[in-house]
């Protein structure tokens, strides 16, 4: 997820940060948000953590390039050292943040179609609070409590918003994951740009599905979640 190895391992590059809010979305999915330092481009990351002595793992933003507050969408890993105790910060609570950098982008040039897994919809929501829209955003979970942003992305894409459900609870616009999804469809637009995101396997046979559907690989920009 970029060059992130440029600021884990050194603290001159985290800034100090306070907590506005942290709210749990669905069972154990947390938006955190903070107050906004530094300007940031949609699509951009932050590496983030709660203690200097525990190293910061890498965001996505999901906020608007010119909203108030910065804001990520985290998954909470009970086993692990730092999520936990983001999910237990409260407001006014000290963090330690970089500032955005990564080149997973939006681009002006072609029309795009979103892929995503899980909160792999991160910078896709970033984007479209930012202005950009994509030509379909394909959104893949297992229960319908997790099309994270649901209804600001129905509002802003109308049936080109297509929620893949692979669990059983029946909610979503298509029974499948997204790789059924594409698997389905005979043909796929060869002269725009796929944007991936979520984690490596989701973002792997994608890639490779595209590709053997004739999309050339220059033009499958991929984002891997962990």
């Amino acid at each position: 997820m970029g060059k992130k190895e440029e600021y884990i391992n050194d603290d001159q590059f985290l800034f100090a940060n306070n907590v506005l809010d942290v709210t749990e979305v669905t069972a154990g999915k947390f938006i955190l948000s903070f107050k906004k330092q530094f300007g940031f481009k949609a699509g951009q990351v932050v590496a983030l953590t709660s203690d200097r002595n525990i190293e910061p793992r890498i965001y996505s933003l999901c906020s608007g390039q010119n909203d108030p507050q910065m804001k990520i969408l985290f998954d909470l890993k009970k086993e692990g050292l730092l999520t936990p105790k983001l999910a237990g910060l409260k407001p006014g609570d000290r963090i330690y943040v970089t500032k955005p950098y990564g080149s997973y982008l939006p681009t002006y040039e072609l029309p795009m179609w979103w892929i995503a897994t899980g909160t792999g919809i991160a910078p896709f929501y970033s984007m479209m609070r930012s202005g950009f829209r994509a030509e379909k955003l394909l959104h893949g979970a297992r229960e319908g409590s997790q099309f994270y942003f649901e209804r600001e992305f129905k509002q802003a894409l109308k049936e080109n918003y297509l929620r893949c459900s692979s669990g059983k609870d029946g909610i979503g616009d298509y029974m499948g994951r997204v790789t059924r999804y594409l698997e389905a469809q005979e043909t796929l637009p060869k002269h725009i740009k796929y944007y991936l995101c979520g984690h490596d396997l989701m973002v792997v046979e994608v890639r490779d599905l595209l590709i053997s559907k004739g999309v050339p690989y220059e033009n499958i920009i991929a984002e891997i979640y962990f």
